[in-house]
């Protein structure tokens, strides 16, 4: 299955917002559970800002609000239309954020330093669709951790949906019904690989336009992405769940040992 992961972020970075209720508001609040949830498993006693990573930035959504906290961000997507939708929103919120483009895969030689932590959230891992692209970005997350650095990251709760393969999500209607937005996932046959097409539909000016973008994932087991991570030299793995934590998808940590 082809790697799609780039035209559909670039697609998507002027309307990607729209995929929320209101992303400002998803901003302020992912900002502050990360600031929290990092906090209560940041070990190391910290001067100053703790500095992070975000990997997989998009166009800001939990970069500009960690920058909001006591965080010294930067901030990286493999999509660099993404990334200039980034720099606007960063200078309409007045926070200051480091934008670099990188792939997971390449983190190692494209962003220079070391970092305390290292986030990827919103199921972007799962764009990597074979075991080696997992091996090598987890160790090029691995490398830009300093020492005892925390990563989190987080992903599709795979081992449920892929019971029965979900084939697509509870349309949302927001916007007093004139913007409505959902996905279709289409599963390759034998495998647990799929291809999710977003839908944005809005009403404008009377007449509904649609937006269908797609891209491709891998149901990543949390098994799996335990057994690259601890081959990658990751230790103390662990596993919080929606029901513990509060965020909305399964998150994993794990530690550079």
């Amino acid at each position: 299955m082809k790697d799609t992961s780039l035209e559909f972020y670039d697609g998507l970075a002027d309307t990607y917002h729209l995929i929320f209720k209101n992303w400002h508001e998803t901003v302020q609040w992912q900002g502050a559970f990360f600031d929290k949830f990092i906090r209560s498993l940041y070990a190391e006693e910290q001067e100053g800002p703790i500095h992070i990573l975000d990997a997989s930035c998009g166009i800001g959504t939990q970069a500009l609000g960690l920058a909001q906290h006591d965080f010294t961000v930067t901030a990286t997507d493999i999509s660099p239309k993404s990334i200039e939708r980034a720099k606007k929103e960063a200078d309409k919120l007045g926070v200051h954020v480091h934008f670099g483009v990188a792939d997971f895969r390449s983190l190692e030689q494209d962003i220079s330093g070391q970092f305390d932590v290292v986030l990827s959230a919103d199921n972007a891992i799962p764009h990597l669709l074979t075991d080696e692209d997992l091996r090598e970005a987890c160790r090029n997350l691995y490398a830009k951790l300093g020492n005892k650095g925390l990563l989190v990251l987080s992903i599709r709760d795979y081992d449920d949906i892929i019971q029965n393969k979900q084939r697509a999500t509870v349309p949302r209607v927001m916007d007093k019904g004139k913007r409505i937005v959902f996905q279709v996932w289409d599963w390759a046959e034998g495998g647990n690989h799929y291809i999710t097409n977003q839908f944005i539909m809005q009403e404008i000016d009377g007449s509904w336009r649609t937006e269908v973008s797609s891209t491709s994932y891998r149901a990543l087991l949390r098994t799996e992405l335990s057994a690259i991570l601890e081959e990658a030299g990751f230790a103390d793995i662990r596993w919080h769940m929606p029901s513990e934590s509060g965020f909305y998808q399964p998150i994993v940590t794990a530690r550079k040992s």
